[in-house]
């Protein structure tokens, strides 16, 4: 195959770290992306070049354009974290041994980006993707499918048969509760829109309360008392957030993964901290994958794969957008909401 020297791409205008926060809303992309063309990148030792066939829209790829999310931006450089595609060349014994291969991957750390027609990504981050697997699940089948086994983890390790889960409607919500349903466990999904309620049990969750109602506090209070949740998932990291995480009882444990809220949450009574036990933490899936045995990620991916070719996670795609309409089309496509955006060469 003979390679071209250059690619379409969406292209970084800024460097580093924005000075202010405003979330990861983004009504135009004039300010952060340009789409132009680059010379096609070149795989080093260890790493392989993959003709890109979808990438997926995350939240953390809207705050990592923006300047807001927890690596800095390489102006000049492609955007874009997680996508499949074909390894068309590569260094090393793994990298020539996974050419030809469909992979699925997550990559943009050291300044090859996704949203672009080729990336070179480590090929240590590459998943063969199984031929029954479509595009548009493994396009998107490492940030939050892994997340979601990942997190359910923590759930079953916690002793509760039971979770709270906030912004539930998301694809990790879609996810986790599903997740929930198959293994017997009650999720708690807070979501913004009543119309989403039906859905979303649908999918799994056995609760779900709407951030809005007049009566979220009693029932939220309710369902802690009938259900001990342990584990609160959390995607906002906003004051109602706090407030769940003050009603949960004993033991319990904020994990942030998110930030959608833009104002600091404050605790009403740091003393539960003391006397019931609890604690507030993180999660950030690259620190996963360091730390995760080698036989644990495998068996994590072969399940996540399992569970979209068998039907029971199949990722919701509302839009897919073309990289040379993308900054026109893009913003409207994000609006759509209730699933994924997927950009395609």
């Amino acid at each position: 195959m003979t390679l071209p020297r250059t690619m379409n791409a969406l292209i970084l205008k800024q460097d580093g770290f924005a000075s202010s926060r405003d979330g990861a809303a983004i009504e135009t992309f004039e300010p952060y992306l340009d789409h132009g063309s680059l010379p096609v990148p070149e795989a080093r030792a260890g790493q392989v070049l993959v003709k890109m066939r979808m990438a997926s829209v995350n939240p953390s790829d809207l705050y990592f354009i923006k300047g807001e999310y927890g690596q800095p931006r390489v102006k000049g450089q492609p955007a874009g974290f997680e996508g499949v595609g074909d390894v068309v060349g590569g260094e090393g014994l793994y990298a020539r041994w996974l050419k030809g291969k469909r992979v699925a991957f997550v990559g943009g750390v050291k300044g090859s980006g996704a949203w672009a027609e080729y990336i070179v990504v480590p090929a240590a981050m590459c998943v063969v993707v199984k031929p029954a697997m479509r595009d548009e699940d493994a396009a998107g089948h490492v940030v939050n499918p892994v997340t979601a086994w990942a997190m359910f983890d923590m759930v079953k390790d916690s002793g509760a048969k039971s979770f709270v889960f906030t912004a539930a409607f998301s694809q990790l919500g879609k996810l986790m509760a599903g997740l929930a349903r198959d293994n017997g466990y009650a999720m708690i999904a807070v979501i913004r829109k009543e119309s989403q309620a039906a859905h979303l049990k649908e999918l799994g969750a056995k609760h779900v309360l709407i951030q809005s109602d007049p009566e979220f506090s009693s029932k939220l209070a309710a369902l802690c008392k009938a259900e001990k949740p342990r584990i609160l998932l959390d995607a906002v990291a906003g004051q109602q957030s706090a407030d769940i995480f003050m009603a949960m009882p004993n033991r319990a444990r904020w994990i942030i993964y998110g930030r959608l809220a833009t104002d600091a949450p404050s605790i009403s009574e740091p003393g539960q901290f003391i006397f019931m036990d609890k604690k507030i933490e993180g999660f950030w899936l690259s620190q996963w994958f360091r730390h995760a045995s080698i036989l644990k990620k495998m068996r994590t991916l072969r399940a996540v794969q399992a569970r979209f070719i068998s039907g029971a996670w199949k990722t919701e795609v509302v839009a897919t957008v073309k990289l040379g309409d993308a900054i026109r089309d893009l913003p409207e496509a994000l609006k759509l909401g209730d699933g994924k955006v997927m950009l395609v060469p």
